[in-house]
This record gives C-alpha cells, structure tokens and sequence, in this order.
C-alpha cells in the first residue's frame, strides 16, 4: 500500500508552527499548540516535567517509539553593552556567519517581543577597510544585535525589558517554491507536521498500526538529552530527522534517508533493514547515509541513558543544515510513505 502525505494540509502545519519561536528550552508555547492540536485529533497525551509531549497513537504489542523535535537552534542574551547594542551567545550550534543580516526576535521575561537584526561592528562598505570586512563574523568578538528601538545605552535597552538571559530567536524567513521548502528550522519542524500528518491519518483509519506506537516531541535534541525519555515498554526507537546534504554524502533534497551512522553510533542494523524494506514496500524513492562528524539524532541519548532499545533513523535530504535550509515537498513525502509503511506493518 502507498501512503501519501496530505501536501495542502501538511504546509499550513509547518508554516503554523514556523511562526511560533522556538529556540531550545523555550518550549511552552510550542508546546501548548502541539498539544490542542493532537488532543483535538482524540489522542491521549502527557508532557514531561523538563517539557516535551508523549503520545500514545494506538496499537498493540512490540512497542515503537516515534520522535521529531520541536526545538531549534537560537541565541541568547549574553551582555547588554553601553552603547544600546546587545552582545549573544548561541543556543545549539548555530555559527554567526549564519546570522549575519537575519532579523530577530527577543523575548523578555515579561513576554513583550522585541525585534531587531543581527550586524557586524564592521559592516558598511563604504566606510570599512578590506581588511577588516574579511573579519569572521563571530559573537564574542564582532557579531551583535541591533533593535529597532530608539536606544543608545545600556539603561536604554534595560528599560524596554531585556534583560541577559532572554532568548533571541531568529525570524524563520518560510517560503514555498516549485516545492522547495527553504527557511530557518527545517530542522526539525518539518519533521513534527510528518508527524502530526500520521497522526492524522491514524485517526482517519488511513494508516492502521500493526504495533504499538508512541509519538514523542522533544525540545532539547539541540543540546542532546531530548531523547533520554522513553517510556519503560518501548523495544525500538525511530527518530525521524533531517539527512545533511554535502560532498560525500548520498542524501538528496528529493529522497528519504535511511540512516546507517551518525557522529555517535552506527544505527541498528536489523532495524535498518526493516525500513530499507518498508521503503521498497511502499515505493518510497531512497538512499542510505551516514553523517559524520558532527551530527546525532535523539535516539543516541536514550541509548547512552542505558535502554535497551533497537534504534534507527529516517529524514529527508536537506541543504545547509543549521543554516537557512532547503529541501523539497517529495523528500518530505518519501519521508511519510516510509514512516506510515513503518509503523503499519
């Protein structure tokens, strides 16, 4: 049988959940859509006290876990500095030539948004040398924020609210063309709407479980313990994640990935070839892949954290990881078609 991912319904998803910041720990509000949206859908749901939504989807028997993460890679207030600039630091790894010119969003400890963009001290062309615009941007030393507010002190921009410690969160910039998905976040967003696309096709009587499944949203895969939780009956864990486009990599902006290491661990092989298999089954265009040096998905924490657990991973091929990413609706769809074929066989 062919699974097909529902391309209307699944774009208003990731466009809805793009818009709602996210950087890592800065979970509520995320969280609290996700949840209206999934219990709507009739599903039994729990949160987990650091934050992170567990889903039992159905099934019975050889329970599967099913992860996405919700999380995304951010900054933070680092330093307020006397001229009304603010100096930041990253959240997860997102490296400052990613962030030079990008707007972003400064969320104070009283929920007022603050905008501004992120510069460099050296910026203008026309009034810098050579030298110095071949600068690295870099945060500690000359990447920073300006706000669109009126500010030239410090006590300027303490008075608005911020304050060190209040995350800044990049605008997403989310756009759709000739099915090419680009905007910050891909990573993961676009994973939880496959998600909540199963769920939904769960509950319609599209895809019929042939085991036991949970569905888990986690929001700290950026800094690697999202995965730790895992329900105590669960025998395999499947995290579904972006596949890293690169010279030597196999992964394509078209094809679901199927996992065979990361920086970490080699993926189980049984489990592998039970989603190779799955893939062919449902006619799903894919690859095989391995991504090192620095990658990891969900599933290596809660094998560190000593489950004893099967675990594998599948993903669509996405360009510029951590950067302004790119991938196309028919990865996303090959990505879907494995899962549904996964979790129903």
């Amino acid at each position: 049988m062919s699974y097909e991912i529902n391309e209307k319904r699944f774009l208003k998803e990731l466009e809805a959940e793009m818009a709602i910041d996210s950087v890592t720990g800065q979970y509520h509000e995320l969280q609290d859509y996700l949840l209206k949206e999934i219990e709507g859908l009739g599903f039994k749901t729990w949160t987990l006290h650091k934050g992170g939504i567990m889903v039992e989807a159905g099934g019975e028997g050889n329970p599967l876990l099913v992860t996405a993460h919700g999380d995304t890679i951010g900054l933070m207030v680092r330093h307020i500095n006397s001229d009304g600039t603010i100096k930041v630091y990253k959240v997860g790894g997102l490296y400052a030539f990613h962030t030079e010119r990008e707007n972003v969003r400064i969320h104070t400890r009283s929920d007022k948004v603050i905008t501004g963009c992120v510069q460099r001290k050296n910026a203008s062309v026309h009034v810098t040398e050579d030298e110095l615009r071949k600068e690295v941007p870099d945060f500690d030393t000359n990447s920073f924020v300006v706000l669109d507010e009126d500010v030239n002190s410090a006590e300027d921009v303490r008075a608005l609210g911020i304050e060190v410690g209040d995350y800044v969160a990049l605008e997403p910039r989310f756009t759709v063309a000739n099915g090419y998905i680009k905007s910050h976040f891909i990573d993961d967003k676009a994973l939880v709407a496959v998600l909540m696309e199963l769920l939904h096709d769960i509950k319609d009587g599209k895809v019929k479980l042939g085991r036991k499944v949970y569905i888990y949203i986690s929001f700290y895969e950026e800094i690697g313990h999202g995965g730790s939780t895992v329900p105590e009956d669960v025998k395999d864990y499947l995290a579904v994640d972006i596949a890293c486009i690169g010279p030597e990599q196999t992964s394509s902006e078209k094809k679901v990935t199927i996992f065979c290491q990361d920086s970490r661990f080699p993926y189980n092989i049984d489990m592998r070839n039970e989603l190779e298999d799955a893939a062919a089954k449902a006619g799903a265009d894919y690859v095989r892949d391995s991504f090192t040096p620095h990658y990891g998905t969900d599933a290596d924490p809660a094998l560190v954290a000593g489950f004893d657990i099967r675990h594998g991973a599948i993903g669509p091929g996405t360009r510029a990881s951590h950067g302004y990413e790119r991938t196309h609706i028919d990865a996303l769809s090959n990505t879907y078609k494995v899962l549904a074929q996964y979790v129903a066989k």
